[in-house]
């Protein structure tokens, strides 16, 4: 199974959403990243994804968003195998439904 690094805060509802989604997944340990106690964290996560909200989740080398869109790729069957690297380098255009915004998802080993 592919690393998690999760940008959050201890109490966003999100962040505690996005969890349990990625516990249920079988993701039995999360890089958590706390910006509510390093705030120069967050200035970095602003830098890498450009957006400032959290939670900000990355699989892998793979830069999946938010809460939001980690229940899209889950709704879409699209997450487990992204977790378990199974479709390695292979692309998938993906069109989250809650923001419309379209992403291209590699699959790296």
């Amino acid at each position: 199974m592919q690393t998690v690094k999760i940008y959050a805060t201890s109490t966003c509802p999100y962040c505690i959403r996005a969890k349990q989604i990625l516990k249920a997944n079988g993701v039995e340990q999360l890089d958590e990243i706390r910006v509510d106690e390093a705030p120069e964290q967050r200035v970095k996560m602003m830098e890498i994804t450009g957006r400032r909200t959290v939670p900000q989740i990355f699989i892998g080398t793979t830069y999946v968003g938010g809460c939001d869109d980690l229940v899209s790729l889950e709704s879409l069957g699209v997450l487990l195998p992204l977790l378990n690297a199974a479709c390695v380098n292979q692309r998938m255009i993906f069109l989250c439904p809650c923001t419309l915004r379209v992403s291209v998802l590699r699959f790296h080993e």
